[in-house]
C-alpha cells in the first residue's frame, strides 16, 4: 500500500530492509497529566488531571536503554509503513507507523508512530494512522489499541482527535515512581465499528 500525502509519499518498509533501524523518538512538552489516585469509602476514583510544568520537558531516545526500533522481534507478526528521503549514501527515515496483531483479543496494536520534527502539521500523522485504521478494518479487527505516556501531551491530543479513547493504564510500567516522575503509561483504544462511519464523513 502506497499513499500520498501533499509531495510525501508513504510506502511500504520491507523488514529484509528496515529490521532495526532507530527511531529518533523526541518531544518537547509544557505539560502533563497528572495521574490522582484516590480512596474513599466507595472504593478508589482516579483523575487525570492537565497540568502545566515549571519548565517545558524533553524526552529523548538516549534516555531510554531500549530506544524504539522497527521490527523488534517480540513483535512477530509486525508490519511497517513511512516516508523516506533519498540522502546522499542512503535513504533516511523521516516519518513511519508500525503495526503488529494481538491475534488473542482480535485487536490491532500501533506499537510505533513517528513524525520527524521538520514534517509535523502536514498532515502526515493523520495519513499514517489512516493506514492503520483501514488495515485494522480490512483485517476485521474490532480495535485498535496504543501506548503513550501522561507527559507526551501532544500525542494524546493527536490521538483524542484521531478518536482513540482512555483504555487503561500502569502507574508502575517504567519505574516503581511513575507518578512523581510525571510518566505513567496510558493505553489508548480506537473501537473500530463505532468510528467507522464518522471517519467515512470526515475523508469525503
Amino acid at each position: 500500500m502506497n499513499m500520498n500525502t501533499e509531495e510525501y509519499k508513504i510506502v511500504h518498509l520491507p523488514k529484509e530492509q528496515w529490521k532495526n533501524a532507530r527511531i529518533p523518538m523526541r518531544y518537547t512538552t509544557e505539560e502533563y497529566f497528572d495521574v490522582k489516585i484516590e480512596r474513599n469509602g466507595q472504593g478508589v476514583s482516579v483523575h487525570f488531571v492537565k497540568t502545566k510544568l515549571r519548565e517545558p520537558i524533553s524526552h529523548y531516545p538516549e534516555e531510554y536503554d531500549f530506544p524504539d526500533k522497527l521490527y523488534q522481534d517480540h513483535w512477530e507478526k509486525a508490519c511497517a509503513w513511512g516516508i523516506v528521503e533519498e540522502k546522499e549514501g542512503g535513504e533516511e527515515l523521516v516519518a513511519c507507523i508500525e503495526t503488529c496483531p494481538e491475534e488473542w483479543s482480535n485487536r490491532l496494536m500501533v506499537t510505533e508512530l513517528w513524525v520527524h520534527e521538520k514534517l509535523r502539521r502536514k498532515g502526515i500523522g493523520h495519513a499514517l494512522m489512516k493506514i492503520a485504521k483501514q488495515q485494522a478494518d480490512r483485517e476485521h479487527r474490532r480495535a485498535i489499541i496504543l501506548e503513550t505516556q501522561s507527559c507526551n501531551v501532544p500525542a494524546i491530543c493527536f490521538y483524542l482527535q484521531e478518536g482513540f479513547e482512555l483504555i487503561g493504564f500502569d502507574s508502575c510500567c517504567y519505574s516503581n515512581r511513575d507518578i512523581g516522575r510525571k510518566e505513567v503509561r496510558l493505553d489508548l483504544g480506537y473501537f473500530i465499528a463505532e468510528k467507522a462511519g464518522h471517519e467515512d464523513e470526515r475523508d469525503d
